[in-house]
């Protein structure tokens, strides 16, 4: 019996083939042998002595090359040379040089349209070759060149198009990229401050321990304890890049009111809503909804202003939730906002380097930024 996820999976692969290369490969093949099947009556009774069924072969066999015009477009082309001067067939060219000016740019595009008007003449002036293009060489060339030209030109745009998509793409992978480490680099440097500052506080309070217990049998273990705290912040300040130029540390809950603020001086009207468990986290974690508040009210700023941003922390047991929510606007801003697109990604590496998760998403007419992560809060 076959599985019922049978025809979904099926499905999936036909999808995933059909956006691929191989498929528009496929496609330019069919629509170059339906448009020569075109010639096909006047190829049978002119041009050559190939029947209807032969030369439908023929033509089928060299549109069937277009397949191979991303990895070898030359074959394509040296193909469709020899059906121009077999069966005075000028469809396949314009393919075959579209391929290459796609496939491998001007300089070659250049090269073989060149070549490709050198064929045609060559073929004009072979002795016994008919030139049913036009009685004279201007008027077959006023026809052979312009589609030759017309069709490397289409394609050495497509190649630009193509390639400044793919840097485009290389450049917002980079900004992702960037975006990711500072925001490491950033969650680094909060460790280093809170974490360092409670191991400070262990190592001076095991030396005193130590003092007050000298002679006694603890006094050994406490001095090692605090030769211990002291060694992990040394190890801490060497793994962790340090702050430069005494930068002050991402400040937790108490920071949001400015957030606001700020916000509403930009004109868009902020109200928080923060439980009262919320208020026990850890300095860490609330450094970590203190970034996540800020590019939220930073992005409701940008998209949807003077629109109001409704912003609520709350603890359900074992977790910490955040969610900011702002209603969609129903007209673009005058200017179009300034922005890196790279704020969720920063906001997605704070989250899930403590363990959380970060969902973006439109939601009954609201954009709403929801980051769920652990309270590290005992119950």
């Amino acid at each position: 019996m076959v599985p019922l996820s049978a025809p979904s999976a099926l499905r999936r692969r036909v999808d995933r083939w059909a956006v691929s290369p191989r498929a528009a490969d496929v496609v330019a093949a069919l629509s170059a042998f339906g448009l020569m099947l075109l010639d096909v009556p006047g190829l049978a009774r002119a041009d050559n002595s190939l029947t209807g069924a032969t030369a439908t072969l023929v033509l089928g066999a060299g549109a069937a090359t277009l397949v191979l015009r991303r990895k070898a477009p030359w074959v394509p082309f040296l193909v469709a040379i020899g059906l121009m001067g077999w069966l005075h067939e000028l469809t396949m060219i314009q393919f075959a040089l579209y391929s290459l000016g796609r496939f491998r740019g001007r300089r070659v595009a250049v090269l073989a349209t060149l070549l490709y008007v050198g064929a045609a003449y060559a073929y004009y002036e072979t002795p016994g070759w008919p030139g049913p293009h036009g009685e004279n060489l201007s008027d077959f060339l006023s026809l052979v060149v312009p589609i030759g030209v017309l069709a490397t030109g289409v394609g050495i745009a497509a190649y630009r198009h193509d390639l400044v998509r793919a840097l485009e793409a290389q450049r917002r992978e980079a900004a992702a990229r960037q975006a990711v480490q500072e925001e490491r680099i950033s969650v680094g440097r909060d460790v280093h401050d809170l974490v360092g500052r409670e191991l400070t506080v262990l190592a001076v309070r095991a030396e005193v321990l130590a003092v007050r217990a000298r002679g006694e049998a603890h006094q050994k273990d406490f001095e090692e304890l605090a030769d211990t705290a002291r060694r992990a912040h040394h190890m801490l300040n060497e793994t962790v890049v340090r702050r430069g130029d005494g930068a002050a540390a991402t400040p937790g809950l108490e920071g949001l009111t400015a957030l606001a603020e700020e916000s509403e001086r930009m004109g868009s009207p902020v109200d928080v809503r923060v439980s009262e468990e919320a208020k026990a986290l850890s300095p860490l974690r609330q450094t970590a909804v203190h970034r996540v508040v800020q590019e939220c009210l930073t992005n409701a700023v940008k998209h949807a202003p003077g629109l109001p941003v409704s912003v609520t922390i709350d603890v359900d047991g074992p977790s910490l939730r955040v969610e900011v929510r702002n209603p969609l606007a129903q007209t673009p801003p005058d200017r179009a906002p300034v922005s890196t697109g790279t704020g969720l990604f920063s906001m997605d590496e704070r989250v899930t380097s403590m363990g959380g998760t970060l969902k973006a998403r439109r939601e009954h007419g609201a954009y709403v930024v929801t980051a769920t992560l652990p309270s590290g809060l005992s119950r």
